[in-house]
């Protein structure tokens, strides 16, 4: 294959805030190039996005089905490679599967479902039919956050102790949802959400990063979920506790009523020896904390870093990258993943670390211990997924 992947999107159409970023995510690498797409339940304003995009009339579709059905049956040199998923959560299961069963990997917003049971099915359908599958935890792909994990891997730090990942927000410290608002809309409606708010939103991210970084698993939880603002139907603000599988434990917070924040995403690893700390407002730093000896801090386009930092890198050290770049970058190694395999070529490690369907079985299984969690008088709830 010589030539750019060919990405089909469903969802994202106009007014919707994450198409947009998955939009510019896929181009931003000269990999990918947008050929078609059924951006909005409404053929009209499906019809209208396409325009907006400068797509050919007869690749703007009206429905998701119609999309998958009418692009499997184009000649192989026209046909979309694969599609980017960008719904509400409630519209993840049924176009990801359909796309996998017609011959189309796949990347997906994230949580993965609208259930862990249609998670577990998905999961399946990804086995089946051995489709390159992408959940889009965006702050995994972060040079330096890639940089922790690699820290944490090498056991320089020591045995792992204590995990705290925090993700506080302050957009919905209103009754948002009552407005024109449509990501507040969606986001806090249960029909369409899920069965959390603000742990299904933001808390999952807060979560795979926990996992991601730390390289462990979570086993256990206590959690405690609040509706603060009144009127709304799912949780606006969470605090857990988390027990780990090699027995360390750690808290997590999530909260979209922390009024005046924005969404500084921030991870803390403490081991034996060291511990690590990263957040969003400084993406481009990692700070080393040791028993014995100064604080090091490392910087995003350096020549010390590992390979997994550096290929995730786009610029020389001092020039910022963020949230745009981490989102492209798990497009770029999902990219270059289907790229090799259609070139019956070896997958680089570093190509593949981007997160799938197991991220999103657990992610799924997180919300709904969450949930059970905080609805029970139990001081801790199993883990299971």
């Amino acid at each position: 294959m010589k030539r750019k992947l060919r990405m089909g999107m469903i969802g994202g159409g106009k007014d919707a805030f994450i198409g947009a970023i998955h939009r510019i995510a896929a181009l931003m690498d000269g990999q990918i190039e947008l050929v078609c797409g059924a951006f909005s339940s409404n053929a009209e304003k499906s019809k209208l996005s396409g325009e907006a995009l400068f797509l050919s009339p007869d690749r703007v579709y009206a429905t998701y089905e119609e999309m998958i059905r009418t692009e499997a049956s184009l000649p192989e040199d026209k046909k979309m490679d694969f599609v980017s998923i960008v719904t509400p959560n409630h519209v993840h299961f049924g176009p990801a599967k359909m796309a996998m069963e017609h011959g189309f990997d796949v990347v997906l917003d994230k949580p993965m479902t609208f259930t862990l049971e249609e998670a577990k099915a998905l999961q399946q359908v990804v086995e089946k039919t051995g489709r390159t599958f992408c959940l889009t935890h965006t702050y995994s792909g972060y040079p330096m956050i890639k940089e922790a994990r690699q820290l944490v891997a090498s056991g320089k730090l020591g045995r792992i102790r204590k995990v705290y990942v925090e993700y506080p927000q302050g957009w919905l410290s209103t009754f948002l949802e009552n407005s024109n608002q449509k990501q507040a809309a969606w986001r806090t409606d249960p029909k369409r959400s899920g069965i959390a708010g603000c742990m299904g939103d933001i808390g999952t991210h807060a979560f795979n990063m926990a996992e991601y970084v730390s390289g462990l698993q979570v086993t256990s939880i206590c959690a405690d979920l609040q509706v603060v603002v009144e009127g709304r139907l799912l949780d606006d603000d969470g605090t857990v506790l988390l027990k780990f599988n090699n027995g360390a434990t750690g808290i997590l917070f999530a909260t979209q009523v922390a009024a005046g924040e924005e969404n500084n995403i921030k991870i803390r690893v403490y081991g034996e020896e060291g511990g690590l700390e990263w957040q969003q407002s400084d993406a481009n730093t990692l700070l080393l904390k040791w028993l014995d000896k100064p604080t090091e801090i490392l910087r995003a386009g350096t020549g010390y870093l590992s390979s997994y930092a550096s290929h995730n890198a786009r610029t020389p050290a001092g020039h910022p990258e963020g949230y745009l770049e981490a989102f492209a970058n798990l497009y770029r190694n999902f990219a270059l993943t289907v790229r090799a395999k259609a070139n019956q070529e070896p997958v680089q490690p570093e190509w593949l670390d981007f997160p799938g369907a197991e991220e999103g079985i657990r992610g799924m299984a997180f919300i709904e211990a969450v949930v059970a969690s905080s609805k029970t008088d139990m001081k801790w709830m199993p883990f299971e997924v």
